[in-house]
């Protein structure tokens, strides 16, 4: 799936700010049509992040053998914390573990302006699970003073700091200081530059001492039926007496101390599953931890999108690979939540109209799929996130991500009401729209529709565009054939199959809404993020790196250009300040269709050159003029490009060593949630 990045699946465009599991991110700060008071929504701001809450409504109306089955999911996700810490950097554990000393040091003298720095440092590292930045995945430094810093970590007891066998405090002082405080030390995360060795120069922790041509060939090796388990997906790749192997992310493997209290929670969970398929598929995510068998992760896959009955649902386990450059190795995430009944009708409707979209869509007959299986698709209300999916998390998910599955044995999307509840709240009146939208009526047609746009947007990326289309007979899966340029295109191609029907009378015909007016809203939203204010998440002088940055991008300037002709999109001047301007709003849904139908090929055919080609044209390059002025005219709103969620908490209530009840409390304090799960859930050593 792509969270909406394969956070389920990464998206959107207009409403962003989320694979592969594929999910859709955060949304942009477009402000919304809400009056409400955002006081109770917004817990914290620093750097260029703001901390949110979620509210969980249902929870209460739980019975208890389903508040109890959340209890151990819940256990479950957090228990796999460090992972992702660890996936995204080797020395982000050794880095928090340090500043939980300082935090939890009775003598650290938590006042001043250096201190204001380092605390800034330490949300930041929080946030983004590790040194890099969540989204444009560059390594961030400390401003307080190296000596500052030293101080802090001298004033600590040795034995809770991370030293080595041996180390000294000094010793490990002069270790990490260059860690923290070298940009040019493992200086990006992700790097997805064009010309490189993606393996070599990306920071994370997938690969050691390894090549990506050397992977490539290695992953070559495997079967290629075409009904194959995701190879690679959960392990790291190593070099042993000059001979690449996998550590396998298992019970008894790597991380397998987390693991093991993964499965722990999880067999906890089994007897009381709310139905067979449920039961089945908690079986089998246990059975796979325990063996790191990616044949039982397919199966487990095939048992989880039969449970559509259940009031809990979840997803854990290894599944977005865009934190990895090629591709191949999942990030550790979890999200569990329970169903929304109420807003499970919109995107049922668009599921039940599968077979419909896909008829109709402007793919080459070939690339069309004859019989679209299996759509599950609802709302749901999140109750708690964790590994990757937390605090930034997606919007929308669908899963798996494996294509053959999706095909065979069909799919679950989900949007995530609650948390686009908070968004929304978070944004009223912000000053966003009018700053950017020169047009009135346009205006007020974005604040009427643009909530609803962005819904049925994120609903259609995931529910219709990630399970469309085909693969053609004995082309590879897309790690395989377009390798870099895999999680960028399949977005693009999922937001333009949202983007095609949302300007189709059909939405207007089965009821999920009012007309066609809603889409001419996502348009101008999607055209004025992809062409402009997406931009404000980019350092002067950098360019485009981030996949849904790039798919929006893509999409944007692609019917831009090929629109120029006949001015189907505009770029006008007005006092100095530029504006999208949309002159035909049907001739720009051809326009979509078009690069959909040449996505798809790509995509079917496996041709890595066109894709290539695509991606560099469209979707990277930034024009600096432009640029300038959208970050100006940005920082007068003193609005945060990038918005994440503190977690609510759940405790039980026990009698006689039984649990009577399981309750659920809204903490509103970030810093101290993260040292919290710092003291409760660190299971892995420093150096994995």
């Amino acid at each position: 799936m792509k969270r909406v990045s394969t956070k389920f699946s990464l998206l959107l465009a207009s409403s962003l700010a989320a694979t592969p599991f594929h999910s859709c991110q955060s949304p942009e700060n477009n402000a919304d049509d809400t009056d409400q008071s955002s006081s109770q929504v917004k817990v914290d701001a620093f750097a260029d992040l703001e901390i949110l809450r979620y509210e969980v409504p249902g929870f209460d109306a739980l019975n208890l053998q389903q508040k109890k089955l959340a209890y151990y999911l819940y256990e479950a996700a957090l228990s796999g914390r460090d992972i992702i810490y660890d996936q995204r950097g080797k020395n982000n554990l050794t880095i928090r573990k340090t500043l939980e000393a300082i935090f939890n040091s009775p003598k650290t003298e938590k006042n001043g302006g250096e201190w204001a720095k380092f605390k800034e440092y330490a949300g930041r590292l929080w946030f983004s699970n590790g040194a890099h930045h969540h989204y444009s995945n560059d390594k961030f430094v400390p401003e307080c003073s190296q000596t500052y810093f030293a101080g802090l970590v001298k004033a600590c007891d040795p034995a809770n700091l991370p030293l080595l066998d041996g180390e000294t405090t000094q010793a490990f002082v002069d270790r990490i200081t260059p860690i923290l405080f070298n940009p040019k030390l493992d200086s990006k995360m992700v790097n997805l530059a064009e010309g490189i060795d993606h393996v070599a120069q990306s920071s994370n922790n997938f690969y050691e001492g390894v090549t990506q041509q050397e992977v490539e060939d290695f992953y070559a090796g495997f079967p290629h039926t075409g009904q194959d388990p995701e190879w690679g997906l959960n392990s790291k790749v190593i070099k042993v007496d000059g001979k690449l192997t996998e550590k396998v992310w298992k019970s008894g493997g790597m991380y397998g101390s987390a693991i093991d209290q993964m499965i722990f929670w999880l067999e906890k969970a089994i007897p009381l599953a709310e139905n067979p398929q449920q039961q089945q598929a908690l079986t089998l995510l246990s059975q796979y931890y325990q063996t790191g068998d990616l044949k039982i992760w397919d199966e487990y896959n095939k048992a989880w999108v039969q449970d559509t009955t259940g009031t809990i649902d979840f997803a854990n386990g290894f599944i977005e690979v865009y934190n990895d450059a090629i591709g191949i190795k999942g990030s550790y995430e979890a999200v569990l939540s329970l169903k929304d009944l109420e807003s499970t009708k919109r995107i049922k409707a668009i599921a039940d109209e599968a077979q419909w979209f896909e008829d109709h869509s402007p793919l080459m007959p070939e690339h069309k799929k004859k019989e679209v299986k299996g759509i599950s698709a609802k709302a749901i209300t999140v109750i708690a996130e964790a590994g990757d999916a937390a605090p930034s998390t997606p919007i929308g998910i669908n899963l798996p991500n494996s294509d053959w599955l999706r095909k065979d044995y069909g799919s679950k999307s989900v949007s995530l009401s609650n948390i686009v509840h908070a968004y929304n709240e978070s944004s009223a009146n912000s000053g966003f729209l009018e700053e950017f939208v020169g047009d009135t009526a346009k205006l007020h047609r974005m604040k009427k529709y643009g909530n609803l746009a962005s819904d049925l947007h994120t609903d259609m990326h995931e529910c219709i565009g990630h399970a469309s289309g085909q693969i053609n007979p004995g082309v590879g899966t897309t790690d395989k054939t377009l390798k870099s340029y895999a999680s960028c295109l399949e977005e693009a191609r999922a937001d333009l199959v949202a983007l095609y029907y949302i300007l189709d009378p059909k939405l207007v015909e089965i009821g999920v809404m009012p007309s066609t007016e809603v889409g001419k809203a996502e348009y101008d939203s999607y055209m004025m993020n992809g062409l402009m204010t997406q931009l404000t998440r980019i350092k002067p002088g950098d360019q485009i790196e981030e996949a849904h940055m790039r798919n929006r991008a893509l999409n944007a300037y692609w019917v831009y250009e090929k629109g120029k002709a006949e001015n189907v999109i505009s770029l006008e001047k007005n006092d100095g300040k530029t504006y999208v301007q949309i002159n035909d709003y049907e001739k720009l849904r051809a326009l979509f269709g078009d690069l959909l139908r040449e996505i798809q090929r790509i995509k079917s055919e496996g041709d890595y050159e066109a894709g290539k080609k695509l991606v560099e044209t469209y979707g990277v390059k930034v024009n600096p003029e432009l640029h300038e002025e959208i970050l100006a005219r940005y920082a007068k709103l003193n609005l945060k490009p990038y918005k994440g969620f503190i977690q609510p908490r759940l405790t039980v209530v026990e009698e006689n060593g039984e649990i009577t009840d399981v309750k659920l409390e809204y903490p509103d304090d970030f810093y101290g949630q993260m040292l919290e799960y710092g003291k409760e859930y660190s299971f892995l050593p420093t150096v994995n």
